[in-house]
């Protein structure tokens, strides 16, 4: 598969930036894992927001993840032939962080419950190294 280009790494961070959720990929005790993770890009890096309690921080800090999110439940789509269906997925090294009060500030509220339990955020930043993007079109005439 070609590398993508810097524009379409470019258009893949735009169209996260429509989105305000997605699913991070990792393994713990050598098994798949998805958790849902809210996102921020700041300069150039995805750093996502989760639930303390779901344990994957630590499993994802100093290794490589994946992290997913696409327009698939969007209202308008597919029933507006004039926008694409899209998925995005970065994928790079991540590392716990502690954002300053002004980005913490940009996740805006969060969940009051995961799972039952009070919501306890905790960040990871992802440095994108491998970034890929998916888009289905419709013809309105089909």
């Amino acid at each position: 598969m070609p590398f993508p280009r810097p524009s379409d790494e470019l258009r893949a961070i735009e169209l996260l930036g429509r989105v305000r959720y997605g699913r991070l990929a990792t393994s713990m005790r050598a098994l798949p894992f998805l958790a849902v993770a809210r996102h921020l890009v700041i300069e150039g890096r995805v750093i996502l927001r989760m639930h303390r309690g779901l344990g994957c921080h630590e499993s994802c800090d100093g290794s490589v993840i994946a992290y997913g999110a696409d327009n698939f439940n969007s209202p308008a789509v597919p029933a507006s032939a004039d926008e694409d269906l899209w998925s995005v997925q970065f994928t790079g090294p991540a590392e716990i962080v502690d954002p300053d009060a002004g980005q913490r500030k940009l996740f805006g509220a969060g969940p009051s419950e995961v799972n039952g339990e009070p919501f306890d955020p905790v960040y990871l930043r992802l440095d994108p190294h491998v970034v890929h993007m998916h888009t289905l079109s419709f013809n309105a005439s089909q």
